[in-house]
């Protein structure tokens, strides 16, 4: 059976961490969806459902808290596949630029200090540094426009 891996690659602090534990409940060649249970849990971070959107390098995030609210969570990725034994294992960059959006509607942007540290340290070259920041800009006029519906519309049948 053709194994199917996910590893987080994060520049700041520099990690590659195999999501092993991670369950995989969809894939497609646009799509992935996982269930996940938090690294280190705290009370607005328990346990989560993600939608990784491949070709528009984002992964949308529906994070649960310890006292059943939740909230929404964008990362902005690179994302690459690899090659491995036995099948293969999708490299997901974390380019650090996110977006928390709030079930009131708030929207938050964070982490662009950690983008520009990247940039000064030499740790993400400039197409990524580009492709991070294009990429908020598009999410943020959608989420401005529309609103998070369809991003999190994948994720509905998993609830």
């Amino acid at each position: 059976m053709e194994q199917f891996l996910i590893r987080r690659v994060r520049l700041i602090p520099q990690e590659s961490i195999l999501l092993k534990d991670d369950i995989i409940l969809y894939r497609d060649e646009e799509h992935i969806i996982t269930f996940w249970d938090a690294f280190n849990k705290r009370p607005e971070l328990v346990r989560g459902l993600s939608v990784y959107y491949l070709k528009e390098h984002l992964k949308l995030s529906k994070v649960f808290h310890e006292d059943g609210d939740f909230h929404w969570y964008f990362d902005i990725a690179d994302y690459r596949f690899e090659e491995i034994e036995d099948g293969s294992e999708l490299i997901m960059t974390d380019l650090l630029a996110d977006v928390a959006v709030f079930r009131d509607g708030r929207i938050r942007v964070l982490d662009l200090g950690e983008l520009a540290d990247a940039q000064e340290q030499e740790l993400i070259d400039d197409r990524l540094l580009k492709k991070s920041l294009r990429t908020l800009d598009r999410l943020l006029r959608e989420l401005y426009r529309d609103g998070i519906t369809r991003f999190a519309a994948p994720l509905e049948k998993y609830q």
